[in-house]
C-alpha cells in the first residue's frame, strides 16, 4: 500500500511504501457497524440558591434516537457544532459509554464483546504519551504489549516498523514525543502516532475523535487522506470532525449531521448538498460545504433571527424523519457480515509476566528523566550538607542533638517520598485509562511494575541523605549502627511512599491530594513523641496509627539501648532509657512490634491504592 502523506515536519521526504507482507497481523473479517435508536441521557444537578443546600436534579437528552450503518471500505464523518453529541455517539460506538444509554449497536449483527474490542481501534481527541519516549519506542512498547504471544518479539517490532512506514513516521522515529514543556514531534506527527498505536492490530473498525483538531489544513488533509486509504483496504472508519475544510469534506463516503442530539442528515457525502437544496437551503458558491452544514445545524440561514433558529432546527429534524429515516431503516435491515471470533473472549494477548517486565522497562526509561533531574539531586545534596554542618560531630556528649537528628530523619524521610508519590496516579491516570480501555495489560501488572520501578529512584536519594548526615552529624561511628539506621530509614521511605500512593489514588485532584497528604503527615509527626511528651489519654491512640511514630522508635533503637549509659549533668552516669523527653516518652521497647506495624502499613497502603484505582474506573471492562 502506498501512502502519499508527506511529513509535516520535514521537507523532501519520500512517500513510504508498505508491502502487504510487511503487515504481520492480517486484517480481521470486515465489520459492518449498525446503530439503531441510540439515546443517551445525563443527570444535571443545580443548586436552588446561593446559600441553599437543596439541589435539584434533572435529566438532559444528549442523543435523541440516532441511527445509521457503516460498511467495510466506508469512511463516515460525524459532523455538527459543539455540543451536538458527536463525541458521545462515537464513545458509544466504541463500547465505552455507560450510564443512561439505550438503543442497539451491533458489529456484524452481534453485540459488543471483549473479543470485538480487541479488533477495534479507538483514537481519543487528546493525544496522551510518555513525553520522553521516542516515536519508535512508543510504538514498539505498544506492539509488544498488545500483539498476541503467537508472534515473536522480532515480529512484533517488525509490525511497529511496518506501521511507521505506512504512516510515514520513519524520519522522526528517534524523536521524543514531547509534552507541554518539552519539545518533541509536531502536532501532525503526534496524531499519526496515536493512529499508529491502533493500527498495530490492523483493526477492522477504527474510530477517531477529532483527528484533525488543532492542525493546519495541509496536515489535516494528509491525515484524512491516510484514513481514506486505510478505509479502501477494507476497514470501517468513523470519525468526528468539527469544521473540516472543503478539501476534506469531499473525502467522506458518508456523512451524519447532528444538531443538539438529533439527526439532520445521514447518507452519502456527495448527496448532502443536493438534499438540503431540494428543501430550499442553497449554499453560496464560494462557501465551504461544512460551514454551510454547521450553519444549518445551528439554525442559521440567510440572516434569520434568533427566535427562528429553534423552529428551523425542528423543521430540519422533521424533514429528516420524513425523507431519510425510512432509507436508513432499510439499510439497517440488511444483514451484515457474520463476525467469526478467532480469539478467546476476555483473554489478554500477553502473559502477566511479560506485561510486568515490559511496563517495568518502559517506566524506568521514562521516569529516569523525572526522578534524577539535576534540580532534585541538587536539593537533596544541599539539604544533606546543610544538615550535616548543623549537626556537625555532635557526639555522645550532645545526645539531645543526636535525638533531634533522628527526629529529622523521621520527618523528612516521610514527607519527601509521600509527596513525590502522591502525584503518581493523578499524573498517569489518563494514560492508564487509555491503555486499560484498549485491553493492553492487567491493572495488577501495571501496579507491580510501577512499585518495583520506583524502588531505585525512591531509595537512592534518601540513602544519599542518610549517608552524608550520619557521618557528618556524629552518630555512632559503627558500621553496624549505620547499616541499622539506613535500613530503618529506607523501610520507612517505602511505607511513606505507599501512603502517598493511597492518597493519590483516592483523591483524583493533585492539589487536594497534596493538601490531604500534608495534613496527614503533619498529624503523624506531631504524635510521634518528639513534640509532645504528655499527650491526653483520649487522643493518644492516634500515635498507634502513625508510621512516623514507629519509624522514630526504630531509629532511636538503631542508636541506643535501654541499659546504655550516657553522661547527664555534672558528669553523672544515667541510663538512656530514662533520658527525659522523647526517648523516654517514645520508648526503646517493642522494636519487633514496630517493624510488624510498618510492614502491615507497607502492604496495607498499597492495597488501598490498588482497590481505589479499580473503583476509579481504570479496571478492564
Amino acid at each position: 500500500m502506498t501512502t502519499e502523506i508527506m511529513s509535516s515536519g520535514c521537507q523532501g521526504v519520500q512517500a513510504a511504501e508498505t508491502k502487504p507482507s510487511d503487515i504481520l497481523i492480517k486484517l480481521n473479517l470486515p465489520v459492518t457497524l449498525k446503530f439503531v435508536d441510540v439515546v443517551h441521557k445525563i443527570k444535571i444537578k443545580s443548586r436552588v440558591g446561593l446559600f441553599s443546600k437543596k439541589v435539584n436534579s434533572r435529566e438532559r437528552l444528549i442523543l435523541k434516537g440516532i441511527g445509521g450503518a457503516v460498511l467495510p471500505g466506508e469512511l463516515l464523518a460525524l459532523l455538527g457544532p459543539s455540543g451536538s453529541g458527536k463525541t458521545t455517539l462515537l464513545t458509544a460506538l466504541a463500547g465505552q459509554l455507560f450510564g443512561l444509554t439505550s438503543g442497539t449497536i451491533t458489529y456484524n449483527d452481534k453485540p459488543f464483546s471483549k473479543s470485538m474490542k480487541r479488533k477495534m481501534g479507538f483514537v481519543a481527541q487528546k493525544d496522551i504519551f510518555y513525553p520522553h519516549l521516542s516515536v519508535s519506542e512508543t510504538l514498539v512498547f505498544t506492539a509488544l504489549l498488545r500483539l498476541p504471544n503467537s508472534l515473536t518479539k522480532e515480529e512484533k517490532i517488525s509490525q511497529a516498523q511496518a506501521v511507521m512506514n505506512q504512516l510515514n513516521l520513519t524520519h522522526c522515529k528517534n524523536t521524543i514525543m514531547g509534552g507541554p514543556l518539552l519539545r518533541g514531534v509536531s502536532g501532525g506527527e503526534r496524531r499519526r502516532v496515536s493512529i499508529g498505536q491502533e493500527l498495530l492490530l490492523n483493526p477492522s473498525l477504527l474510530l477517531l475523535d477529532e483527528p484533525t483538531s488543532g492542525l493546519d489544513s495541509t496536515t489535516a488533509s494528509r491525515i484524512v487522506l491516510t484514513l481514506s486509504e486505510l478505509a479502501k483496504g477494507g476497514r470501517t472508519i468513523v470519525m468526528t470532525l468539527h469544521q473540516p475544510s472543503s478539501r476534506l469534506f469531499y473525502m467522506f463516503q458518508k456523512v451524519l449531521l447532528l444538531s443538539e442530539g438529533s439527526s439532520l442528515y445521514f447518507g452519502k457525502g456527495e448527496n448532502v448538498m443536493d438534499y438540503f437544496s431540494s428543501m430550499g437551503y442553497v449554499a453560496s458558491v464560494t462557501m465551504n460545504p461544512s460551514d454551510f452544514l454547521l450553519d444549518l445545524a445551528n439554525g442559521i440561514y440567510s440572516g434569520n433571527s434568533c427566535e427562528d433558529r429553534d423552529a428551523m432546527r425542528q423543521a430540519l429534524v422533521s424533514a429528516y424523519e420524513s425523507n431519510l429515516a425510512n432509507q436508513v431503516n432499510v439499510e439497517l435491515d440488511n444483514p451484515g457480515n457474520q463476525f467469526h471470533d478467532v480469539s478467546e473472549d476476555g483473554k489478554f494477548g500477553t502473559t502477566w509476566w511479560l506485561q510486568f517486565s515490559l511496563l517495568l522497562k518502559r517506566g524506568l526509561k521514562e521516569r529516569k528523566y523525572e526522578s534524577f533531574r539535576f534540580l532534585i539531586i541538587g536539593q537533596i545534596l544541599g539539604i544533606s550538607f546543610i544538615s550535616g554542618f548543623l549537626w556537625w560531630q555532635s557526639g555522645p556528649n550532645n545526645i539531645q542533638d543526636q535525638v533531634g537528628l533522628l527526629f529529622f530523619y523521621s520527618k523528612f524521610l516521610g514527607s519527601f517520598p509521600c509527596f513525590q508519590s502522591i502525584h503518581t496516579f493523578p499524573r498517569e491516570r489518563k494514560m492508564l485509562i487509555k491503555e486499560r480501555s484498549s485491553g493492553m495489560y492487567r491493572l495488577s501488572s501495571y501496579f507491580m511494575a510501577r512499585n518495583v520501578g520506583d524502588l531505585p529512584m525512591e531509595l537512592a536519594l534518601p540513602a544519599l541523605l542518610v549517608t552524608i548526615t550520619y557521618w557528618m552529624g556524629g552518630l555512632k561511628p559503627n558500621p553496624i549502627n549505620f547499616l541499622h539506621t539506613l535500613a530503618v530509614s529506607l523501610f520507612y521511605v517505602l511505607v511513606a511512599q505507599g501512603l502517598g500512593q493511597a492518597v493519590g489514588a483516592l483523591v483524583k485532584n493533585q492539589k487536594r491530594a497534596s493538601t490531604l497528604g500534608s495534613v496527614v503527615m503533619t498529624l503523624f509527626v506531631l504524635v510521634n513523641g518528639y513534640y509532645i511528651q504528655h499527650m491526653p489519654a483520649f487522643i493518644s491512640w492516634i500515635k498507634y496509627t502513625s508510621l512516623s511514630y514507629y519509624a522514630y522508635k526504630l531509629l532511636l533503637g538503631s542508636q541506643y539501648k535501654v541499659d546504655e549509659i550516657y553522661w547527664c549533668a555534672s558528669n553523672v552516669p544515667c541510663l538512656i532509657g530514662n533520658l527525659p523527653g522523647s526517648v523516654k516518652q517514645t520508648g526503646l521497647d517493642k522494636q519487633g512490634f514496630s517493624v510488624a506495624a510498618l510492614g502491615i502499613m507497607l502492604v496495607g497502603y498499597r492495597l488501598v491504592a490498588y482497590f481505589a484505582l479499580l473503583k476509579a474506573g481504570v479496571k478492564h471492562k
